[in-house]
């Protein structure tokens, strides 16, 4: 297992730095299936007999230890580099889609919550995060862009996966292809052992392409002070251990947080919020399992669009003006979802994507944001820091979202009337957010690390 160190994957004289974001995304798109859940969701429910939020709370789970393990490993993910990182994200995400699959066909709901929810986050933590701080110094000229397009692969994950897991229930159990249908258990089960090798695969693929640039390395005519063009972004460098005593950090805790929270909620429950909103009074609604599926889908282009152009765009107007336009649009933007969506699908359906495209922006955007606050020493650390908001907004975001909908009646009855007091929350929650972008500040220099003598035999590699 030696081609997994560091030192085997260090690139040598020609290497392109534009093969590193294909590798990125071979691990970014399998692990975003985890936007995708909603799929099965309801056919979970029937299976175990549950309600949404007991359901719910596997992706909760999952997302929890998303952001536990980023934190816990960042550390080791900068020391350790970012192939054995990929690896060892592939083992535990196949290995908890094989555990939950154990969990559906015993009909043992904690299994599943132990299988795709704790294993397999522990994968999606790891995977995520393992990639990010190398695209940011293989990209020094434009942090947002790199991170971007691998980070949209997060997003677009679903866009495979959510088309994809409706094909095999589909072959698993053609009763589910029928308008009303619902895929039994054992397809579900079936389904998580194909995804378990299919994605499996692609991670080692993603994690053998993986290089990380040689010491001293920087893009042909790259000038460091080319990229200081907003007041934010600093030269110099904070250690993990130090950026968590800052405000800055905890202030852009507080909006990467509120901005996953609204969001998150409308992911997690995509697929039935669609058919809620065009619910007729009979209780029939206009929009079918399939199309409804296939909004999934449409999301996730959403989602995975706005990670790679937001992202891109803050290069040129800042980061910090980039999350004013997530948080603050966002919040008018869920007004109208609250009180005008149930008027057309088409009206919804684009305020959707809009508001999935701002989600997925913010965190493309954060490790540029975080780099530019605290430089590129432990980058990779302090974003798996971060990520404990997306942790607390794993949580917070389904259950105020499904506990709304338990409280307003039963699944398949509901309408858009009862989805009102959870979006009106959200609008709050980006308001808060709003707020905490506003108060960042440059770094103060008592957390900066001491600059050491620049080496003068040091020779920079360049871009081939």
């Amino acid at each position: 297992m030696g081609w997994l160190d560091r030192e085997h994957s260090v690139a040598g004289p020609g290497f392109s730095r534009w093969l590193i974001p294909p590798a990125a995304l071979a691990v970014h798109l399998c692990i975003g299936q985890a936007y995708a859940t909603s799929v099965y969701k309801t056919a979970l429910v029937k299976h175990f007999g549950a309600s949404l939020t007991e359901i719910g709370v596997i992706f909760s789970v999952a997302i929890v230890m998303l952001g536990l393990s980023a934190a816990v490993m960042g550390t080791w993910v900068d020391h350790n580099g970012p192939r054995k990182a990929m690896f060892v994200a592939a083992v535990f995400w196949a290995g908890g889609f094989l555990v939950g699959a154990a969990g559906i066909f015993t009909r043992q709901l904690w299994l599943v919550y132990l299988g795709y929810g704790f294993i397999g986050g522990v994968g999606l933590g790891i995977g995520y995060i393992s990639p990010v701080s190398t695209l940011i110094k293989w990209f020094p000229d434009r942090p947002g862009l790199a991170t971007g397009l691998a980070i949209m692969g997060f997003g677009g994950g679903a866009l495979i996966a959510s088309p994809l897991s409706t094909a095999l229930l589909n072959a698993y159990d053609p009763a589910s292809a029928a308008p009303g249908g619902v895929a039994s258990g054992d397809a579900v089960g079936k389904l998580f052992l194909t995804l378990a090798v299919i994605y499996f695969a692609y991670m080692v693929f993603g994690a053998f392409t993986i290089k990380v640039p040689p010491p001293g390395w920087a893009p042909a005519g790259f000038d460091p002070a080319s990229v200081r063009s907003h007041a934010l972004i600093t030269t110099a460098s904070v250690r993990a251990a130090n950026s968590i005593k800052t405000p800055q950090f905890w202030l852009l805790w507080v909006a990467l947080f509120c901005n996953v929270t609204a969001g998150i909620g409308i992911l997690e429950q995509a697929a039935p919020m669609i058919q809620d909103f065009f619910r007729q009074p009979g209780g029939k609604s206009l929009v079918a399992a399939s199309v409804a599926g296939g909004f999934v889908g449409l999301l996730s282009i959403g989602n995975m669009t706005g990670r790679f152009v937001w992202s891109a765009t803050s290069d040129a107007i800042g980061r910090k003006r980039m999350y004013m336009g997530y948080l603050g649009v966002g919040a008018v933007l869920y007004v109208l979802l609250a009180f005008a969506g149930h008027t057309a699908t088409a009206l919804f359906v684009a305020i959707a994507v809009i508001i999935i495209s701002f989600y997925g922006g913010g965190f493309s955007t954060v490790p540029a944001y975080l780099r530019d606050l605290f430089g590129t020493l432990e980058v990779g650390a302090i974003h798996g820091r971060l990520l404990t908001a997306w942790s607390a907004a794993g949580v917070v975001g389904p259950l105020i979202v499904n506990g709304v909908l338990d409280a307003q009646g039963t699944p398949g009855k509901l309408t858009a009337t009862a989805y009102q007091p959870a979006l009106l929350i959200m609008v709050g929650l980006l308001v808060a957010g709003f707020i905490a972008n506003l108060l960042i500040r440059p770094v103060d220099a008592r957390f900066h690390e001491p600059e050491k003598p620049a080496s003068t035999g040091a020779a920079k590699e360049r871009e081939s």
